[in-house]
């Protein structure tokens, strides 16, 4: 039977460990069935590495947690659903067995899947809620083949169209500097898109050194937290919140000062919005399509983005799946 702590226990877990070093014990789990765990990662922690030297990762925090529940028939462990930078933090699901890989997969496919950050970014940011365009593509530029960038700079290759939403909930300080508390959700999947963007409205994330090109280097960490996951898989609905690390009793060095938004109701839009988004899907399943709402055509922009995608997921299937 899945078990998901009380949101009292989990604001008790993030005090206790976000801000100590990463180790092999601390793991903390959020949400925990026979097919899925999904875990809160720390800020400064890979998910997986190749390098002999990197022992410390969190496909070994979870064969150390749950040794017996490792598949040697899969590379690293244990399959992970998704992706989440090195420096951030936050929900990160994990299925059990091909077939629960196999039901998060077609949600990640179908575009099922909700997720919402938090974040601090440098500076007050002056409209309540945005939407950033900016097409992102791969940096080709010496010395800056690691990072991403946005379409019109140099060096940029192949940028596809992105979007993310961002919303303002506080404006304050952080360690006297003004800084913004905002909640974002991709709503494409590019490599590092959260950073990008912010970056590309002159607000980048607070403590991300490479998107600050090497300025930000006084945080302990990056700003940078996946709060909110909602995998509606034909198994189990999955829906979790990893607590709030951006608060005064976790992190003095932010102050507060102004409230735009309540951080509770904007996630009780996105639930609301996914509930609906979800009955829609069942209902035309349920139906023949009908003949007076043609499906609206996609541009090629659209369509080509889709197939990245797609392509993506086919991957992680394929990496899922290895036997």
């Amino acid at each position: 039977m899945a078990h998901q702590p009380s949101a009292s226990a989990l604001r008790k877990v993030a005090g206790s460990i976000t801000m100590e070093p990463v180790s092999i014990d601390n793991l903390s789990i959020l949400y925990q069935s026979a097919d899925f765990i999904v875990v809160n990662k720390h800020w400064d922690v890979r998910i997986d590495s190749k390098m002999w030297y990197e022992k410390l990762t969190l496909q070994s925090q979870l064969k150390y947690r749950f040794p017996e529940l490792a598949d040697p028939d899969t590379y690293y462990g244990f399959r992970f659903c998704h992706q989440l930078d090195f420096s951030t933090s936050g929900a990160l699901c994990v299925a059990l067995n091909k077939a629960a890989a196999g039901s998060a997969y077609k949600c990640f496919k179908e575009r099922m899947v909700t997720k919402a950050y938090l974040a601090l970014v440098r500076g007050h940011i002056q409209e309540a809620r945005m939407t950033i365009h900016y097409a992102i593509g791969k940096n080709t530029t010496e010395g800056l083949t690691h990072m991403m960038c946005i379409e019109g700079t140099e060096g940029c290759e192949n940028p596809k169209p992105c979007q993310s939403e961002l919303t303002v909930l506080e404006h304050g300080l952080y360690s006297g500097d003004p800084a913004t508390k905002v909640l974002l959700q991709p709503l494409t999947g590019r490599t590092h898109q959260l950073r990008v963007h912010c970056s590309a409205i002159g607000h980048p994330v607070v403590g991300d050194f490479t998107y600050s090109f090497k300025k930000d280097s006084g945080p302990y960490r990056m700003m940078l937290h996946a709060y909110y996951l909602r995998i509606p898989t034909s198994k189990e609905l999955i829906e979790v919140i990893a607590p709030d690390p951006f608060v005064p009793t976790v992190d003095s060095n932010w102050a507060p000062q102004r409230a735009t938004h309540q951080l509770e109701e904007l996630i009780q839009e996105l639930k609301d919005q996914s509930v609906l988004a979800e009955e829609g899907r069942q209902g035309n399943l349920l139906g023949s399509p009908s003949p007076e709402a043609p499906q609206e055509a996609k541009s090629p922009e659209v369509e080509e983005l889709e197939q990245e995608q797609q392509g993506k997921c086919e991957q992680w299937l394929a990496e899922w799946a290895l036997e």
